[in-house]
């Protein structure tokens, strides 16, 4: 199985557990089912887990999270960054919409399975592509876990991504400014890349600029941090394709 599929594979698999946890039956009855049992069944029959077993330890591993009498797996803490991953995009849908994501999911892994999917918003086709994106992940995670990390436990973070400025996140620590660029990878290795305009903030802030990297995400999350990226790692320049970008212009209106 090659990476991109195992990743989606996975993803599949947490929103089901996710869904089981939070909404327990009627998550079930979304799907046409009346038992959990059938419901667990039919996901392995998708092809999306090898066992009946396997989906109950999915769920297993989010019951802890939400008030529904299962004490689940407590010690697996590992997959609180996903339950809140999760909640920030989807947090706020009722079952039924919530339903409709995974369906939306389980459609994009395989087209040939047969599931009604209603129409999503276009908001939430954006936060669907937020949950695809690895990158998207861990940068949640380190915004959740910054204060573990012995350079920025006791530094205020300023999410910087919006500004898209070769950095994702500023953390001020005693008028001392470090700037955090954040990459995932979906397993323990994995090559990271970085943009022309990211090497170039890496040159100018030096030791002060920091490659965070988020490996292990499939699994268990695992930081990396290395200052001064640019010492420590060797980069192989590769040209990408120019784009052309398009821009649209009104006539002369008097508003």
């Amino acid at each position: 199985m090659n990476e991109e599929k195992e990743k989606n594979i996975s993803e599949v698999l947490n929103l089901i557990g996710y869904g089981l946890a939070k909404f327990d039956l009627e998550f079930v009855k979304e799907f046409g089912f009346t038992t959990k049992t059938a419901f667990n069944q039919y996901v392995v029959d998708l092809g999306l887990a090898d066992t009946v077993k396997a989906v109950s330890n999915r769920q297993d591993s989010f019951d802890p999270y939400f008030d529904n009498g299962r004490k689940g797996w407590w010690q697996r803490k590992q997959r609180e960054h996903i339950k809140l991953f999760i909640d920030s995009l989807f947090g706020n849908e009722n079952v039924k919409g919530f339903a409709n994501i995974v369906k939306l999911y389980i459609v994009d892994y395989d087209s040939n399975i047969d599931l009604k999917v209603e129409k999503i918003t276009p908001i939430t086709t954006s936060k669907v592509r937020q949950m695809k994106e690895t990158g998207n992940e861990a940068e949640f995670y380190f915004m959740q876990n910054y204060k573990t990390v012995q350079q920025f436990e006791n530094g205020n973070l300023e999410d910087a991504r919006l500004w898209s400025d070769g950095y994702d996140f500023q953390i001020e620590i005693a008028k001392n400014y470090l700037l955090a660029e954040v990459k995932g990878v979906s397993k323990s290795s994995g090559n990271i890349r970085m943009t022309e305009k990211e090497y170039q903030k890496a040159q100018e802030f030096s030791n002060n600029y920091f490659l965070v990297v988020v490996s292990n995400l499939i699994n268990t999350p695992k930081m990396t941090i290395i200052e001064n990226p640019l010492r420590e790692i060797e980069f192989e320049i590769k040209p990408t394709i120019p784009k052309v970008t398009l821009e649209y212009h009104s006539k002369s209106i008097k508003w």
